[in-house]
């Protein structure tokens, strides 16, 4: 009865989505204002609907009706009550429901909130809105439908993917993602909506695209740092990036979008870049359709990949509709999207962020290659070709310093030309920091030569961000007499876009220091213990106290207790465990990790002799890992205060600074 009632919904939501795409060109051609309110509700319907089928599949996990194919497929009596709700985006048919879903609220909140906005900018976006919907309408009735009957009814399902039931940032992770990906479906509709309303020119579409594309890019942030955090907590490897193929297709639309948020200020303050800023949102959603296609094609082997169906070619078909019709769009109206500035100096910010673009951009571009190629390689010649860590580390670390350069060039030059010893001072300045970091990291034995300019770049640049807050902030202190705190709360608010972005900076720089110090630092041993015996490891005391196991409802689980001292005092414990789930062959390991400010004691247990008389345990040593998952917060603080604009820019004393 659940699953006919959700698939009921969505064969409604299905017409519903066809009634909105009817209406919109009635409205527009007509005038009519009420069959544009038919249109708009056809929006709010659709995701009414979709959110019915939502709560149905909630309902029939929760009570494991396996009538329904996907409780079936991932539902198990033994699953713990959590995992079995978040197991709603675990597999192929469930994840297409849930994307479906975000694309419903994201469609409904950003007509809710322009539906009053006059002309025809917003009904173009509906339609582009209801037809992304429209295809996954296709999918949920089609071939990813998750609500067909199974008969005869089985007793008991295999339950969730071990890797997926393993970690709790299972409910971080694949919500956050998907909050950014179908995020940037907004933007995109006001791209394409702003050029077929004709209005291009007034550039109503770049405002509303801008915060849409932060709000979607914020979320889209913060899931690639928990995707980091998750395999670094349940792989057992002790790294957090391996540039895998589905790693790499969500890293792909991130790089555009970056590019695009810094291009779009260029637009707006000097009218360049018009043609190259619609390209970067349309090139942002095709890549995520991309990463979706390779995530659910079957093509890629991959911990993240789904292979059942053929849903693939639905995709590929989606891609190729969307190109071209994006393509249409764009070269029939290109003479409108020519740009109106024009650059007056070399050293200047708009050259900086034009370098910013082209250094994103191709980054951009040696992923895909090195992400696809190995497919077209074997499409082609039926040849297996493996591109890994080695090339893409040759290839982008030229790309991540230069880029980490710039984001201290950027802040620190103004805006159309200066003189010579204006841009002499602000350059200059920052160098300090350089110099104290590249001087540190040589101190602690920094060997790398991309390391220690990692290090010293991000000293540059973090001192030319730091410095843009220190000027403005004695200036208000100078002109109101306010203090420190007082100055910096009400700089920031006057002005959120721009001290947002810096802040957003300085979580980088976060990530950054926390990824060359653990790739440079690192250290690890190897060792198999008796209890009681002991290893050693960078002046740590490492000693095996016990072998323990334990049955629990969902699986077995085997673990070692280690004791850890340093100059023969306490420093705590760690319990590194395996876990063995009925449908895994292999065991399923999870580390115990005790982090600190200067970074990471990694345990994972590799493995426990058959008698239970000794345990092999690898132990890593990782500098500053937790200033990736604390950068990566620090990211996403600086795009919310960059999303909601607060005061308008006013023409106080830190306005007339020389920038």
């Amino acid at each position: 009865m659940t699953g006919l009632l959700a698939h009921d919904a969505l064969l409604v939501s299905f017409v519903v989505i066809f009634f909105g795409l009817i209406a919109v060109p009635v409205a527009v051609r007509t005038g009519r204002r009420d069959w544009m309110m038919l249109a708009y509700s056809a929006v709010y319907t659709n995701f009414l609907l979709v959110t019915v089928a939502v709560g149905s599949m909630l309902y029939a996990l929760v009570t494991h009706d396996f009538s329904v194919s996907y409780v079936a497929q991932v539902g198990s009596r033994a699953t713990p009550l959590f995992y079995t709700v978040i197991s709603l985006w675990g597999a192929l048919e469930g994840s297409i429901l849930f994307w479906a879903w975000v694309l419903g609220i994201y469609a409904a909140a950003s007509v809710w909130v322009n539906r009053r906005r006059e002309g025809n900018l917003i009904p173009y976006a509906v339609v582009v809105l209801l037809l992304i919907s429209l295809f996954f309408a296709i999918l949920l009735v089609g071939p990813a439908d998750p609500f067909k009957a199974v008969f005869p009814v089985l007793p008991d399902g295999p339950g969730p993917n071990p890797l997926l039931q393993n970690h709790i940032l299972m409910a971080v992770h694949p919500p956050l993602l998907y909050l950014g990906y179908v995020g940037y479906s907004v933007p995109f509709a006001f791209a394409i909506g702003g050029v077929l309303s004709r209005d291009i020119e007034r550039d109503d579409w770049i405002r509303l695209a801008r915060r849409w594309t932060l709000i979607a890019w914020a979320f889209h942030s913060a899931a690639i740092i928990a995707g980091m955090w998750w395999s670094y907590e349940v792989l057992g490897w002790g790294g957090y990036w391996a540039w895998d193929p589905v790693e790499n297709a969500s890293f792909m639309p991130w790089l555009v979008a970056t590019a695009f948020l810094h291009s779009v200020i260029v637009q707006e303050r000097r009218g360049m870049l018009r043609l190259w800023n619609l390209n970067l949102i349309v090139g942002t959603f095709v890549l995520t359709i991309l990463g979706t296609f390779l995530t659910r094609s079957g093509i890629i082997s991959s911990v993240h990949a789904f292979t059942t169906g053929t849903i693939g070619y639905y995709f590929l078909a989606f891609i190729a509709v969307v190109l071209f019709g994006s393509l249409m769009v764009v070269a029939g109206n290109s003479d409108r999207l020519r740009t109106t500035g024009r650059y007056d100096a070399v050293a200047s910010r708009e050259t900086v962020f034009l370098l910013n673009n082209l250094f994103l951009t191709a980054f951009m571009f040696t992923v895909l290659i090195g992400t696809l190629f190995p497919l077209a390689a074997e499409a082609a010649r039926g040849v297996k070709v493996s591109v890994g860590v080695p090339f893409f580390n040759r290839m982008t670390l030229p790309m991540i310093v230069s880029l980490l350069f710039l984001m201290g060039v950027g802040p620190a030059l103004p805006w159309k030309s200066s003189t010579r010893a204006e841009i002499k001072d602000k350059l200059l300045v920052p160098a300090i920091g350089a110099f104290v970091l590249l001087v540190v990291a040589l101190a602690a034995g920094m060997r790398s030569v991309y390391g220690s300019l990692a290090f010293a770049f991000v000293g540059y640049a973090a001192m030319a961000n730091l410095r843009e807050y220190w000027i403005g902030m004695r200036a208000r202190r100078a002109a109101h007499g306010e203090g420190w705190g007082t100055a910096l709360v009400r700089l920031i608010n006057g002005n959120r876009r721009r001290y947002g972005g810096y802040v957003a900076h300085l979580g980088i720089f976060l990530v950054a220091l926390g990824i060359a110090g653990s790739q440079s630092f690192r250290t690890e041993r190897e060792a198999t213990l008796k209890p009681g015996e002991t290893m050693i490891l960078d002046g740590r005391t490492i000693k095996l106290k016990e072998l323990w196991g334990r049955q629990e409802p969902q699986r077995a689980v085997i673990g070692a207790t280690f004791d850890i001292t340093i100059n023969g005092k306490s420093r705590g414990t760690a319990e590194p465990r395996m876990n063995f789930y009925p449908t895994s062959q292999t065991p399923i390991p999870t580390p115990d990790v005790k982090s600190s400010i200067l970074g990471d004691l990694y345990f994972n247990l590799q493995s426990i002799r058959e008698d239970g008389s000794a345990a092999t345990i690898k132990v890593i040593h990782e500098p500053l890992v937790p200033w990736i998952w604390f950068g990566g917060l620090v990211v996403v603080c600086g795009a919310l205060i960059a999303m909601f604009p607060g005061g308008r820019v006013r023409e106080t004393l830190t306005a007339d600074l020389p920038r």
